[in-house]
């Protein structure tokens, strides 16, 4: 953690207080201090635990996973105290519960984090118009514009932290630096439920105090290949030629050295919608059941419009994924003459692309659904039908959500899907 501590954030809504911290001992700002320093990441801290914390709050404190608990699920989020036992995001569940056997599993509700996730992004807009999600719990934004109206960049990160903490009653964590790759590092390197200001004059003695992985585009592979010939540090990449860079790293060489010395000329590119939403499972067994496909894909419509609606969008385009035993993956699409959040529709159009496919190779490991080419479905185009039934299935449907809300997800579901699954069947 960068030294140079400042005043502390202001207790709210029976939280503990956050920490606020800059690279450099703070002097008071002022509206004008650190104007170029006006790129902020704002990044929730385990936003789908502390979601379900809000209606669970016995569970605060305590090692917790968002995952479904079977076959080859995947952890969605953990709780800092699962992650001290070595808990992370994307982990398989089994290794998560082998290495946390005390931990509660929640399974995921992502009706619930969309609606939390609409109004963070509704307090982010009120800042500035700039706003670049990048899930449902993070984005940057440029509040360069937003100064003389609401104070400097690190005043404005606190005023996000507190309307988040009063309004939502969870905490995020925030960057503020010059450009968008310094803010995604300090929200990170402040985690959880902190603050942290890169002043632009700072920003290389900062970078340089980090270890190269801090870089994006150095994972694995290439720290291996990077600690081979003895970097181990970003100051040491930016004292690398950058010929030599890329004769170890090919095209990621040189991306790699322009980021070791802070260069990220990246604006904030607002974006309304979500670019798609969808779902998919992966099977314990892998299979050729034409029925069980067909029954999963239904299972997935339901997810994926109920994640619509709550949204508030609708889909141009059906999409689905199969992936085959050998781990090779096809998609097909469709674009519908009006757009679609109705799961039974989505459902229909998903089961002419799979028959459209023909006779399948191979047994199937993995099937997926996606809603693309999203519009807010308070401008989309309503089609007169003389089909009752999309009627009946859309009120259906809004009926669902309002029960899934209330009593958690899955609570009214239709009667194919009361069918006992096979075994093993997970959430990819």
């Amino acid at each position: 953690m960068a030294p140079g501590a400042i005043d502390p954030q202001e207790p709210g809504g029976g939280l503990p207080a956050g920490r606020d911290f800059q690279a450099a001992p703070g002097r008071g700002e002022t509206p004008q201090q650190h104007a170029d320093c006006g790129i902020l990441h704002v990044d929730m801290d385990a936003f789908f635990v502390a979601v379900e914390q809000l209606e669970r709050p016995d569970l605060v404190g305590k090692p917790m996973i968002v995952g479904f608990p079977h076959g080859r699920s995947v952890v969605l989020s953990a709780s800092y105290e699962a992650r001290a036992f070595g808990v992370r995001s994307a982990m398989p569940m089994a290794a998560a519960i082998r290495l946390c056997p005390q931990a509660v599993i929640c399974e995921p509700r992502h009706q619930r984090y969309y609606e939390v996730s609409k109004q963070l992004m509704a307090i982010f807009e009120s800042m500035t118009d700039k706003v670049e999600p990048l899930s449902v719990d993070e984005a940057f934004l440029d509040v360069s514009g937003a100064r003389l109206r609401l104070g400097s960049p690190l005043e404005i990160a606190r005023l996000i932290r507190r309307r988040v903490r009063a309004e939502l009653g969870i905490t995020a964590s925030v960057g503020v630096a010059a450009s968008k790759f310094v803010a995604k590092i300090a929200s990170t390197r402040c985690k959880p439920d902190g603050l942290l200001l890169i002043p632009a004059e700072e920003t290389v003695a900062y970078l340089h105090t980090l270890p190269a992985q801090a870089l994006w585009g150095v994972g694995a592979k290439t720290t291996k290949v990077l600690e081979s010939r003895g970097i181990h540090t970003v100051e040491q990449i930016a004292k690398t030629p950058v010929a030599l860079l890329r004769r170890m790293l090919g095209a990621t060489g040189e991306h790699v050295h322009r980021l070791s010395w802070g260069i990220d000329p990246r604006p904030v590119t607002a974006l309304r919608v979500d670019k798609s939403i969808g779902a998919e499972e992966t099977f314990g067994e892998d299979t050729t059941d034409d029925v069980l496909l067909h029954r999963e894909l239904l299972r997935l419509a339901h997810r994926t419009g109920s994640r619509l609606r709550a949204a508030g969008y609708s889909a141009r385009t059906v999409a689905i994924k199969l992936r085959y035993e050998d781990f090779s993956t096809i998609t097909r699409s469709r674009t519908v003459p009006v757009p679609v959040d109705s799961a039974q529709l989505m459902y229909q159009e998903a089961v002419k692309l799979l028959r459209n496919l023909g006779d399948r190779p191979m047994a199937v490991r993995l099937i997926g659904l996606r809603a693309e080419n999203l519009e807010s479905s308070a401008q989309a185009a309503v089609q007169l039908s003389f089909e009752r039934s999309e009627d009946n299935w859309r009120s259906a449907e809004a009926v669902m959500d309002a029960v899934g809300h209330r009593f958690g997800a899955e609570q009214v579901v239709p009667a194919r899907l009361l069918r006992k699954a096979p075994p093993k069947l997970t959430d990819g």
